[in-house]
């Protein structure tokens, strides 16, 4: 497969770049920045030269006095490496340095030096639509949009070893659990709660564990940027929500795998969560991407109301219902309804599996294989252009919510 261009714009300045192995922050990063000096921590001689001695960076970044950027391949590798960028990055003339990797966990938890804001904190994510030319949403659903396995010639055997080898190694890597088959269990236990609400008693019931230990495991998978957790909109509700978050692996690929399948699990049970998982992936990707701050949530009543999503913003407030069928039915506006009932300025999209695109009242009915093409960060092409609110709306709902 040839490169494929990303979204995803190289900064000026010093950055972090997470994101799961297989999303292509290497190959991105070796097109975009040649000229760089590259150390790679996945090298044994060279993890076991910096984990010796970390301030032995220095030495190679003045062997290539030319390089003017530095990158740091799998940084969480030899976390100490930090605390020496972050003296060079003091001195005068210092290069920028790009530090990636596919598990923050050591990071945050280790007490480790950040740079204190001397780096953007950035990330990188499967493929979005709007990145393939031949995008297809039966092959999205069906494989993901994990590059890895996008790229491959046979993307069910490369699915296969990337859930199941990558997922299994980095977990014995990390050192994060002793038990690597009762994690397995707990990840396909989770599989049923993927586009759901989370809740951790009912899953470590389901996993015959401890609450602890569940919720512990729930947060390994966030820190190796396996999973993410939406939360509820709550501003300014006059209705209860609920209080739980939903759960999401990061791609509907890995969450296919996972999730088991047999006669007696039907089709339709699969296909709605993943429909629904690779939108989140895609408004994930479009959020991070944009480069402003964008809030991605989720609204549910104690009364049932929903919106699969909300997507907030300073020029942007719309919720979004994903719906796996090739027909609109009026109780499938029922919950966007409610939320444009609870707050008016905002704008109502449904998507779904059909060909045309409709307006039924004030709800945009659209196909969700265009949604998801035309979806792309810095500008609302014409399909999502009725998701931009008019200023003097915008300034209203501001002066609402800050109430």
């Amino acid at each position: 497969m040839e490169f494929v261009s990303r979204f995803f714009e190289i900064p000026e300045q010093s950055f972090f770049l997470f994101g799961p192995r297989g999303t292509g922050k290497s190959t991105l990063l070796r097109r975009l920045l040649p000229d760089a000096l590259y150390l790679d921590l996945l090298d044994p001689a060279l993890h076991r030269a910096l984990s010796a001695r970390p301030e032995r960076i220095s030495e190679f970044i003045q062997g290539s006095p030319q390089a003017t950027t530095v990158i740091v391949d799998e940084v969480q590798r030899v976390p100490e490496i930090l605390t020496v960028v972050h003296a060079l990055l003091e001195r005068a003339a210092a290069p920028r340095f790009v530090l990636t990797g596919s598990s923050a966990r050591k990071l945050r938890r280790g007490g480790v030096d950040l740079l204190a804001g001397r780096a953007l904190n950035l990330s990188l994510h499967p493929f979005m639509g709007a990145e393939l030319p031949g995008f297809h949403l039966s092959s999205a659903l069906a494989h993901g949009m994990v590059p890895m396995v996008v790229s491959s010639t046979d993307p069910v055997s490369q699915l296969q070893a990337y859930a199941s080898l990558y997922l299994e190694e980095e977990v014995r890597a990390e050192g994060l659990t002793r038990n690597v088959g009762a994690f397995a269990r707990f990840l396909e236990a989770m599989s049923f709660s993927h586009a759901s609400l989370l809740n951790i008693a009912s899953v470590a019931r389901e996993c015959e564990v401890e609450r602890k230990t569940v919720a512990g495991y729930v947060e390994i998978l966030e820190d190796l940027l396996l999973a993410f957790r939406l939360p509820v909109f709550a501003k300014r509700t006059q209705r209860k929500t609920v209080v739980h978050p939903k759960f999401y692996f990061f791609d509907a690929g890995v969450f296919r795998y996972l999730r088991p399948r047999g006669p007696l699990d039907r089709a339709e049970e699969m296909e709605g969560p993943a429909l629904e998982g690779l939108v989140a992936q895609h408004l994930r990707a479009w959020a991070a991407y944009s480069r402003q701050r964008i809030d991605l949530s989720f609204w549910r009543t104690q009364g049932g109301s929903e919106a699969d999503f909300v997507v907030y913003g300073e020029n942007i407030f719309c919720a979004i219902e994903v719906k796996n069928s090739e027909h609109v039915q009026p109780a499938d506006l029922r919950g966007l309804r409610a939320f444009k009932a609870e707050y008016p300025e905002a704008r109502l999209i449904l998507t779904y599996r059909g060909k045309q695109r409709r307006k039924i009242g004030e709800a945009w009915c659209l196909p969700v294989e265009e949604f998801l093409r035309q979806l792309r960060p810095g500008h609302n092409p014409e399909v999502l252009s009725h998701l931009e609110d008019s200023t003097n709306a915008n300034q209203e709902l501001g002066q609402r919510l800050a109430k």
